[in-house]
C-alpha cells in the first residue's frame, strides 16, 4: 500500500473569505473522486484550522501501487479538482510512501 500526503499552502494575500470558499470546493471535488477513480483505496482533506501553522489544507490518500498514484495524478478528474487551487496556491508538498 502506497500512502500518498500533500500540504497546500496558499497565498497570504488572496482574502480569507475566498480562501474558505476555495479550500472547501477543494475538499468536496478531492472527497468525491473515489466514485470516478475506483483505485483511490481512501481520501480524506483536512482543512486547518490553527492560523499559527503556515499549511492550510492537508491530503490524505491510500493507493495499492506507486503506478496508481501516477494514474490518480493525471486522471482528468483530479486534474479538475487541483485546478481550483491554481490561482491561490503558492505551495505544495508531497510524500508517497510505502507501507
Amino acid at each position: 500500500m502506497v500512502k500518498h500526503i500533500v500540504l497546500f499552502k496558499l497565498k497570504e494575500e488572496t482574502p480569507t473569505g475566498e480562501k474558505l470558499e476555495v479550500m472547501n470546493k477543494f475538499k468536496q471535488a478531492i472527497e468525491a473522486l473515489p466514485s470516478v477513480i475506483p483505485f483511490i483505496r481512501k481520501v480524506e482533506v483536512g482543512l486547518n484550522i490553527n492560523p499559527a501553522e503556515q499549511w492550510n489544507i492537508a491530503l490524505y490518500s491510500e493507493f495499492d501501487t506507486l503506478d496508481d498514484v501516477k494514474a490518480y495524478s493525471v486522471h482528468p478528474a483530479h486534474v479538475a479538482a487541483a485546478r481550483l487551487l491554481a490561482d491561490v496556491k503558492e505551495n505544495r508538498s508531497c510524500v508517497d510512501y510505502e507501507v
